[in-house]
């Protein structure tokens, strides 16, 4: 095999290759810090610097390699947009959803409680009139099946979702068969671990 293969083609692509995967798990690590994960971000941000100082070793020892320098800012740009998607993929964390209808919204209720999900009705005053405002906390995981089911019972529903970074109570979690059971003993460890 010629030498320029390897300096022109396989140093390229090992530049490209290790910088999509050290910016994917930092772009990972960044979002498990903003959910406290801390020792998981940790671990991935060790990961990720022991990548990043491979690569530019391997830059450095080849400055006059301007294919280096496109595979390591290809890589950046790769890296960035798989690691959002990979964490979405994984949908780590909690979200609040609120749906504010026109009307007393009870078909979206009783759609969400049909499927498990616990909700809080709120009435209110919106600029054209009475609305009621339905929060419902869940998984992330658990955001498109909401969007589903909203879709279905009230298509033009205005809703947000936002991120949530801290919980404090396990009873509002959407309802599983024996769910009460493993909550009720997930909420007596955590009691002995607090005394």
């Amino acid at each position: 095999m010629p030498p320029w293969i390897s300096e022109y083609v396989f140093l390229p692509l090992g530049i490209y290759l290790a910088r999509v995967t050290d910016v994917s798990i930092g772009t990972v690590r960044i979002i498990l810090i903003s959910r406290e994960r801390k020792i998981l971000a940790a671990a991935l941000g060790f990961v990720e610097v022991l990548l990043w100082l491979i690569v530019i070793t391997q830059i450095i020892r080849n400055l006059n390699n301007a294919l280096c320098y496109i595979a390591y800012g290809a890589g950046f740009a790769t890296g960035t947009f798989l690691g959002m998607v990979v964490e979405e993929k994984l949908a780590i964390g909690h979200s609040l959803i609120r749906i504010i209808v026109s009307g007393n919204g009870d078909n979206i209720i009783e759609s969400l409680t049909r499927s498990g999900f616990r909700t809080t009705r709120l009435d209110a005053f919106g600029s054209r009139g009475p609305v009621t405002v339905i929060l419902s906390f869940l998984r992330r995981k658990e955001v498109p099946d909401v969007l589903e089911i909203l879709g279905k019972t009230a298509p033009r529903a205005f809703y947000t979702i936002e991120n949530a970074r801290k919980t404090s109570d396990l009873g509002i979690w959407k309802e599983e068969p024996g769910g009460e059971f493993l909550a009720g003993l997930l909420w007596r460890r955590q009691s002995k671990i607090r005394k």
